[in-house]
């Protein structure tokens, strides 16, 4: 008798949990996601983030919709039934904020830009007077701080000039469109003297950088980089060299 007991107030516990969990998800959901509401006759939902997904459900005008994450052009909505699909960009517009104002796609891209994990990019520009060509990797582990490898070629009058650089990059405004940024890295540099007549050896040297910029939004994953940067070429001669360079590109962010 005692056991059947322990086994209906264990029943009646897990009931209560059951019962209250999802209640308690949910409202964390809605403070965490997006929430709009369908303004015209229905919205539908596709399978994957697709024109080719098959539509599966329709949320009729008045309902209200939880946007989870976006892919591209497409979000994942879940309706107040549980459904969960993708809507294409596009039809968003066919949906309301809480104040009844018309919901910003592009507001929502400038977020993924602000909380963006990676991005890559080419840059071109001056270095020291060669025209240099730049392709980096950059990894931000908050939405302040970042790290970037980068890889560059320099190709002057006088010498073909490569080198790399690891640096840690810092955003003080990750929120604002176009954000200015400050950096500090260490590299190593190759120079290879076009010289025939006279056989020159190539030098090899470490390097360290300082450098400031700003990053400019423009749409979808795409955003402007333009910086300014002083390096300082370690060599083995009782003084260093001074090189500044003048860079702008394009990139991209995941």
């Amino acid at each position: 008798m005692q056991r059947i007991r322990l086994i209906v107030k264990a029943s009646l516990v897990y009931l209560l949990l059951v019962s209250f969990l999802p209640c308690s998800v949910l409202a964390d959901e809605q403070d965490e996601y997006q929430k709009v509401k369908v303004a015209e006759s229905f919205i539908e939902f596709h399978t994957g983030p697709g024109r080719g997904y098959p539509v599966f459900h329709i949320v009729e005008k008045g309902q209200p919709l939880l946007l989870i994450k976006k892919k591209t052009q497409w979000f994942k909505a879940r309706s107040s039934r549980g459904h969960e699909g993708w809507v294409h960009e596009d039809n968003m517009k066919k949906t309301l904020l809480g104040d009844d104002q018309p919901f910003d796609a592009g507001n929502y891209q400038q977020q993924d830009f602000t909380d963006r994990y990676w991005e890559a990019g080419v840059l071109a520009g001056d270095f020291g007077g060669a025209t240099s060509l730049t392709i980096y990797g950059g990894w931000n582990f908050t939405q302040n701080l970042s790290t970037e490898l980068s890889i560059t070629q320099a190709l002057g009058n006088v010498a073909d000039i490569r080198f790399a650089n690891i640096s840690l990059v810092h955003q003080t405004f990750p929120e604002w469109r176009v954000t200015p940024f400050v950096k500090l890295g260490a590299g190593i540099i190759q120079t290879r003297p076009f010289t025939t007549l006279i056989q020159t050896q190539d030098r090899t040297d470490e390097m360290v950088n300082v450098g400031l910029g700003i990053k400019a939004y423009v749409s979808r994953q795409f955003f402007i980089r333009m910086e300014y940067t002083s390096y300082t070429i370690l060599t083995s001669r009782n003084d260093n060299d001074e090189v500044e360079e003048w860079k702008l590109g394009f990139s991209v962010f995941f």
